[in-house]
Parts: structure tokens; sequence; C-alpha cells
């Protein structure tokens, strides 16, 4: 081996080093398709509420059938968060067992804060423009897209950059949705589905398969 050889490959264990130290790169792809056939599933079994509610099957018209399903939509959401976030952190355990990297350190603490701060406050946003005015479910969705992307955004400088562009999309799609009021489920499960499983497979793809 030459001498440039040497110094190439020198390079690139610094630089493998260096990400380690900076990077949280035990995030892996397949959480991300996890997480978006989960919303795929979410979504079905919204709409069916819904569909539920607009034809009065187990639902009551007026305020207190509103209510209820407000309520099961919630229950709902929470479910599938839960679900989706359990087998991201399962999958990315997985990865950092299998690549001996540490899960929790001083890396993966920066990118929860800097992911928690955008969505703790887009959804406190949520909940303050409910309580003052309830008919503006409407744009929930398009609200959780773009705080979701700018989540994203805000917490890529300490995972794989390419997350960055993920987030992009979120909030395109959320600024988009917003002259689309009415298709908020479609759009939401477009963003959180579909956009998450396509990432989640190019991830995998280019960084965890045949590694």
């Amino acid at each position: 081996m030459s001498n440039s050889e040497e110094q190439l490959n020198a390079l690139k264990d610094i630089r493998q080093m260096m990400d380690r130290s900076s990077r949280f790169i035990s995030l892996s792809g397949l959480s991300g398709v996890f997480a978006g056939i989960i919303a795929l599933i979410g979504a079905y079994f919204a709409y069916d509420e819904i569909d539920k509610f607009i034809n009065g099957r187990g639902y009551t018209y007026g305020i207190e059938g509103e209510i209820n399903l407000e309520y099961n939509l919630i229950k709902l959401a929470l479910i599938t968060l839960v679900v989706a976030i359990a087998g991201g952190i399962l999958f990315t355990y997985r990865k950092s067992q299998r690549n001996n990297l540490p899960i929790w350190d001083k890396t993966s603490k920066s990118l929860l804060l800097n992911l928690f701060v955008p969505l703790a406050t887009g959804g406190l946003f949520i909940i303050a423009l409910l309580f003052n005015h309830p008919n503006t479910y409407s744009i929930i969705a398009p609200t959780c897209l773009i705080f979701y992307g700018l989540a994203l955004i805000n917490a890529s400088k300490y995972t794989y950059s390419d997350i960055r562009y993920l987030g992009y999309c979120e909030v395109i799609l959320g600024l988009i949705s917003l002259f689309y009021i009415g298709y908020g489920l479609i759009f939401w499960a477009f963003g959180f589905g579909v956009l998450h499983i396509i990432y989640g497979l190019l991830m995998y793809f280019k960084y965890e398969k045949g590694k």
C-alpha cells in the first residue's frame, strides 16, 4: 500500500470518528419505513371515523357528536404516535447494537432537544388554536406538517444531513395543504406516511444495506 493510500485511509478513519462524535448515526432507515406504515394505518382508521360521523354511524349529530369525534381522533393520533415512536426506538436500538454505537450520549441528547423544541411549540400552538377557535381544526394537519418539517430541519445538524430534505418536503407539503382545506387527512397521510416510507427506504439502502 502506497503512502497516499495510507493517508487517504487515515483521513477516512478520522472522518468516521468525527461523524460518530458529532452526529447521531444510529438512526435507522427502517424506523422511517415503520413510522410511515403506521401513519398510513392511522390515517385509514381516522378516515373511517370521519366517515362514520358524516353518515351517522355510531355518532349523534350536533355538538356532542363532534366532541366524540374529536376525542376519538385525538386518541387515535396518540396511539399512532406511541406505536411509531416505539418502533423507531426498537429499530434504532438494533442498529446501534449491531454497529456497537451508543444510543444515548451527548449527540443524541442534542438531537432530541433540537427536535423537541419546534414539535412542542407546534403542539402548544395547535392546542391554543383549538381552545380559542374550536372551528379551526381543519388547519391542524397543515400545522402538524409545517412544525414537524421545521423540527427535522432544526435537528438535521446532529444526524444524517439527508433528514433535512425530508424536513423541507414536509414544510412545503404543509404550506400547500393550507390552500386545500378539507383535504388535510390526505396531505397528512402523504407527509407522515408516504414520505416517511420513501425516506426510510432511501436511508436504508444508502447507509445500512450490506453494511
